[in-house]
């Protein structure tokens, strides 16, 4: 079964006077890229999260956000009190300068940076306890986004390489007219320029045959065929498979290529553009597999 690399997921829970909302999106990478915004609370536990999320998330670029809301009152913002001093020094010694009322300076002095701390207590293990199991639970929410996404990916390739495999099967009867065309062709030409009592038929037919050789696209129909064939099998195994399938797709691009230059024969190259068009657009599919 497919799983797409672009997913999301949410999860929130309370502990005491926080509100703790986890978000995670995913999207497609060639390898594993994991970016964390965490909340001061939590952010010695950056480490653990990322093993978190490396465990379950095999490639992809993911973003976790960890934010806390404090509800209620909080006692973990305070007042910095050797900077409010400092500010207020300085202010006092420029108020008589720049006219500033006596009245007006806590208006000032509230609006400076850093008058305010957050006094960030360590998280007890109950707590992380239940911050991890909501991480698993954001987690649990992207896969089984990843999986809705996979379905349709699936479902999308196998229809795309099913029109591949029927329009191989279109090239059968322009391919046996073509080959008759090509002799007729030469036979014609001949005729034109020599004299039927000067052909030696036997040479005649040799040349044929070394000439159609150049020509003939049968192993790469029925290379084609197994390449598609192995395709649809690899799509029903359960391991992260979507760079297998890129390289047989690649595989498969070049059996349909070289058709296209052997072929010689414009309904078969109009068959093989429409294969080429079929196999780009899985390409694009493939591009957001895991």
């Amino acid at each position: 079964m497919l799983k797409s690399m672009t997913g999301y997921g949410k999860s929130v829970c309370e502990l005491g006077n926080k509100k703790i909302s986890i978000e995670i999106k995913t999207l497609n990478s060639k390898q594993t890229d994991i970016n964390t915004k965490i909340s001061g609370f939590f952010r010695e536990k950056d480490i653990e999260i990322r093993g978190l999320l490396g465990k379950d998330f095999l490639r992809g670029k993911i973003d976790m956000n960890l934010s806390v809301e404090i509800i209620g009152e909080n006692d973990n913002v305070l007042l910095n009190e050797p900077v409010i001093k400092n500010y207020l020094k300085q202010l006092k010694s420029l108020k008589a300068e720049l006219d500033i009322p006596e009245s007006d300076l806590l208006q000032v002095l509230v609006r400076l940076p850093n008058v305010t701390k957050i006094n960030v207590k360590e998280p007890i293990e109950e707590e992380w306890v239940i911050v991890s199991s909501t991480i698993k639970e954001a987690i649990a929410k992207v896969q089984d986004f990843r999986n809705q996404e996979g379905k349709a990916l699936e479902k999308d390739i196998v229809e795309r390489l099913q029109n591949i495999e029927k329009l191989l099967q279109k090239i059968e009867k322009p391919e046996k007219d073509r080959i008759e065309k090509i002799r007729s062709k030469i036979r014609q030409n001949l005729n034109e320029f020599c004299d039927n009592e000067r052909i030696d038929e036997n040479r005649f037919e040799q040349e044929i045959i070394y000439y159609i050789e150049k020509f003939d696209i049968n192993e790469e129909k029925v290379r084609l065929a197994n390449h598609c064939k192995y395709f649809s099998q690899t799509l029903k195994t359960e391991e992260a498979i979507g760079k297998k399938l890129l390289f047989i797709s690649q595989e498969m691009g070049r059996e349909i290529n070289t058709i296209g230059s052997k072929a010689n024969n414009s309904e078969i190259q109009s068959i093989v553009v429409e294969m080429k068009n079929e196999l780009e657009k899985i390409k694009e599919q493939l591009l957001n597999i895991l």
